[in-house]
Parts: C-alpha cells; structure tokens; sequence
C-alpha cells in the first residue's frame, strides 16, 4: 500500500477507502419527506437563536449577492432582487425545517468563488445543477460517494475557495484612502477582533451569564461569529470616528455604481424568471418590494 493502514501514522486521511462503510450501509432509494423525524417543536430560546443566525446569514448573504455580480460580470443587484434574494432564502429555511435536514438554505460563499474559478455563471446552468441534485438526492448510494472524498482533497479546495471570496472582499477597499491612518486603524483593528473575539468566545461561553437563559444564547451566537464581530465594530468606528465621504470611499463606491448603471441600464438579469411578462402586465406589482418597478409603456415611452 502506497498510503498506510493506521489512522495514527501521516497520510492516512488521504485514504479513499476510509469511508466506504456509509457507501455499503446507505440505502439505493430514500424519499425523504416532511415530518419524517417527528412533529416539529418550537421554544422560544431556539427561535431567539435561530433569529441571531438568521441575522448574521443575512449580512453575509448581502455580500455574497454584490461578490456574486461582480465575478459573473453583472452591474450591482438592484434592491428588489436583494429582498427577493434574503425571501426565497427564508422560504428555503422553513422547507428544510419542514423536511428535518436540521440546517438552513442559504447563499454559500464557496459557490460565489466558484464563479470566478469555472467561469461559468449562467443561472441555466445553475437551475439544472440544482434540478439534477434534487433527483440524485434520492439516489442514497450517490450521496454517499461523495463521504470517500480524502479530507486533504477538500482542503485543497477549500484553500483555493476561501482564498477567491476573501480576495473579493478584500478588493472592496480599493474606493477606500488606505493611506488614511483612520482607516487602517479601523480596518486592522476590525479584523483582528473578527479573528480573535469569536475564538475567545467559543472556548470560554459562559462568560455571557445575563440571568436569562434565552439572551445568553442569541449573545453566543452573535459573539461567535467572526463576520458579525468584525462587521460589528467596522460598522461603528467607521461611523464614529470623523472621516470624508472621500476618505471613507462613499464617493468612489457611489460614482462607480452609478457609472455602472449607466453603462448597464439592461437590469434583465434580475428579472422573474419564467413568468415575468405576467407581472409586467400588471402595474401594481411595482409596490411588492421584492419585484422589479415595472413600468407601464407611457412611462417606458417617456424615458
């Protein structure tokens, strides 16, 4: 064997044969369905905590929709398509509680990496990918094929994923005066906390002791979050210490975006797929915040 056969000597993860009990004990055929672990049940300190997960998901979420438009070539998604993004988003949580996968449905920042990575954004390809996963889900044989993945494999990928979608954002401050000493201040300062409070945080939990059982959780699960941390103290030093629109990179952002608008004025992309003709014959449908501001032909004539 070129690998060796005890799980304490260096390379023995890198074993494909490490895992094929789940390929032999998996099922050939598994429809799952809702309620198939039992009835649901609801306590309020699960749903204060889901609802600080939900929290920080939905600002990273946020990030991922603009990194998602600036890999794929598209100009900055427009509000409707953010609220209809964080919607369906929802909608797919409360799926997955329904069925019991016991994990929420959101934007992976894996995925937006990539992107960048294959090259391929088309939402085509994208829904087909994702029809043909719901029809292998069944298929527990093919699920199972992907456990024999070797954990160095993954991490390789990992390397690369993690390292596309961090250089994303760390492009985002290229409107921001890092000459500013403000600014490095409030960068450095904001990232070493988001590494470092959260760290703390997970090893030493009952730090947080309120007397309400319900708080102390929603504070853990915000604290330990690395993006919400740093997020968190970015949002406010930025916020509190004196700095120009300039310095901050507000008027670059905005004259990027906008030029970018100009440029792009065909937002199609961002439209409802399959049945948007039928909201676009209606006017009303403008006033839904997660829908386009569909135009009668009046106005469209008068633009």
């Amino acid at each position: 064997d070129v690998l060796p056969s005890k799980a304490d000597q260096y390379g023995f993860s890198a074993r494909t044969d490490i895992s094929l009990d789940a390929v032999r004990n998996s099922p050939w055929f598994h429809v799952p369905y809702p309620g198939q672990w039992g009835l649901p049940t609801v306590s309020l300190s699960s749903v204060l905590g889901m609802m600080a997960g939900v929290l920080a998901s939905t600002m990273e979420s946020i990030g991922d929709y603009y990194a998602c438009a600036r890999l794929s070539g598209a100009p900055p998604p427009p509000t409707h398509a953010i609220n209809r993004g964080i919607a369906i988003e929802g909608i797919g949580c409360i799926l997955a509680a329904v069925w019991g996968t016991g994990n929420g449905t959101t934007s992976y920042s894996q995925n937006i990496a990539a992107l960048g990575i294959t090259k391929v954004g088309s939402r085509l390809v994208l829904q087909t990918t994702g029809v043909l996963m719901i029809f292998l889900g069944i298929f527990g044989k093919f699920g199972a094929v992907f456990i024999t993945i070797p954990d160095p494999v993954i991490g390789g990928m990992f390397l690369v994923m993690f390292g596309m979608i961090a250089a994303v954002g760390i492009s985002n401050l290229q409107y921001v005066d890092l000459n500013s000493s403000r600014n490095l201040l409030i960068l450095g300062f904001s990232t070493f906390s988001g590494l470092v409070l959260p760290t703390w945080f997970h090893s030493n939990p009952s730090v947080i002791d309120t007397g309400i059982k319900e708080l102390d959780q929603v504070i853990v699960v915000l604290f330990t979050t690395h993006m919400f941390i740093g997020g968190f103290f970015g949002f406010i030093l930025d916020n509190t210490i004196p700095g120009t629109d300039k310095e901050r990179g507000i008027s670059s952002w905005k004259d990027k975006v906008q030029g970018e608008k100009q440029n792009s004025c065909d937002l199609s992309c961002y439209d409802i797929p399959f049945c948007g003709s039928v909201f676009r014959r209606f006017t009303f449908f403008r006033y839904f915040p997660f829908l386009p501001a569909y135009k009668t032909p009046e106005e469209e004539a008068s633009r």
